[in-house]
């Protein structure tokens, strides 16, 4: 049944706004702030992801900075389902994404949006996506060692694995959400190209953050 546009509209507008402001919470910055650690935007790549963060020597911080930032997706999908409905939560999901990548608290610049993608598939509930993705970036990560490069062949294998399995709307936003985290990355795509991207326990280099 095509959707009521007239109707619909004002809770897919308010899904979006909803989603912005989950996935606008900036977790790289907030919990090393309240560690006592350097502000992340001053050190490595500026990047306020979990790779980021790992530069500071903090493990743990890290790994709730990973966390944090998939939950905020998952949790904007599941709310505004459980309150809107499922098509809302697909504009929640856009939402949250868009905020990740431009926190309008941070100046609209954030981070790059693995891991708020992977909260996006756990949050919408589409397991076979979320195994896949996890799978392909584990093994291209130990082949290759380089994150960056693993994070762009699964997001890539998403969206034609959920048309395949007939969810097509979600194989769209997808589709959207894997060309945005793409240019998010286009300097890694570029130091990839020329062999200079920084590998997985190698050195470092500005802007090799991934998340």
């Amino acid at each position: 049944m095509p959707i009521d546009w007239s109707h619909a509209l004002p809770y897919a507008a308010l899904a979006l706004v909803f989603g912005y402001l989950c996935g606008s919470i900036p977790f790289g910055v907030l919990l090393t702030r309240l560690a006592g650690a350097p502000d992340i935007r001053t050190i490595g790549s500026g990047n306020i992801g979990a790779t980021n963060v790992l530069r500071t020597g903090r493990k743990a911080l890290a790994a709730a900075t990973l966390v944090g930032d998939m939950l905020k997706g998952a949790a904007a999908v599941v709310v505004t389902e459980y309150v809107f409905g499922r098509d809302a939560a697909l504009f929640a999901a856009l939402g949250a994404f868009l905020g990740h990548l431009f926190p309008v608290w941070l100046g609209f610049k954030g981070g790059k949006g693995v891991a708020t993608y992977i909260g996006l598939l756990l949050g919408l509930g589409v397991w076979l996506a979320l195994l896949a993705f996890c799978v392909i970036w584990l093994v291209i990560a130990a082949v290759s060692r380089y994150s960056s490069l693993a994070a762009l062949i699964a997001s890539a294998a998403a969206p034609p694995l959920l048309w395949w399995r007939g969810d097509l709307q979600e194989a769209q936003l997808f589709l959207l959400l894997t060309a945005l985290l793409w240019f998010m990355h286009r300097a890694n795509i570029g130091r990839l190209l020329r062999g200079t991207e920084s590998k997985i326990g190698g050195s470092t280099q500005a802007g090799s953050n991934s998340h």
